[in-house]
């Protein structure tokens, strides 16, 4: 493939920088800023004795997600949701997909009648909000099971797979990894892959919008993203190493 070089000077396979701040407020069972790029969100999650109404006396736990955007997230201002008095159907799809990919992380039976409350809420949005929000929440789950075993509250370790997200697009025959808002909103054929740390497809999300994608470009578009996950799910490792 060629060696295209983008607007910022990154070759198409490369990454754009991933910092992971941990425990950046303090309320929170398990609490992360996460950056790709320009894009910044907080990850923050809390752990609650209780389960959704489907799961009473079931002996089983759950999770779920929540995902927004602040006003000022984008380059114009944007009203919140709240204001509108419903969420965005593109921000139900987004925490829907949070939680689908978190709980994979998690044996919900180890976790008890409990429920993992993940808060992810965009500071600046440049392209991939939702893999970033996987990513660091991913970090921020971790941090707060640790905190509930410290604190004797859980005597086993739910946790059992390190989820790791990235996105990519295709335009004029070109792969890119890591699309910040320009490029995503020219591709042709958009991407997010979701893996676990064996490699494992948890959820490719992808749309031709301009021209059909031929299989031999998705196994393709595929490879290069487990390429950037490798980078990304190293920088989680080292996080959650020093935290």
């Amino acid at each position: 493939m060629a060696n295209v070089k983008r607007l910022n000077q990154r070759h198409f396979d490369a990454i754009r920088k991933c910092t992971i701040l941990s425990e950046s407020f303090g309320y929170a069972e398990g609490s992360v800023l996460i950056a790709m790029g320009n894009t910044k969100v907080l990850c923050n999650v809390s752990v609650t004795d209780s389960v959704p109404r489907f799961l009473k006396d079931k002996g089983t736990g759950w999770l779920t997600a929540e995902y927004a955007m602040l006003p000022r997230a984008t380059h114009t201002r944007s009203d919140r949701e709240s204001a509108k008095g419903k969420q965005q159907s593109r921000s139900i799809e987004i925490q829907r997909l949070i939680g689908r990919a978190l709980r994979q992380s998690i044996d919900l039976k180890a976790l008890g009648e409990r429920t993992i409350q993940v808060d992810c809420d965009v500071l600046q949005a440049d392209g991939g909000t939702r893999v970033a929000a996987i990513n660091g929440a991913m970090v921020a789950i971790i941090l707060a099971i640790r905190k509930l075993q410290y604190e004797k509250i859980l005597n086993v370790d739910p946790f059992k797979n390190l989820i790791t997200a990235i996105s990519l697009g295709r335009k004029d025959g070109q792969i890119l990894l890591d699309l910040d808002y320009e490029e995503d909103s020219s591709m042709d054929v958009d991407l997010n892959l979701i893996v676990n740390e064996k490699d494992e497809i948890i959820e490719i999300q992808g749309t031709a919008e301009h021209a059909p994608l031929p299989l031999e470009e998705m196994v393709k578009m595929v490879e290069i993203g487990l390429h950037g996950i490798g980078e990304i799910r190293t920088i989680q490792k080292n996080i959650l190493d020093m935290a």
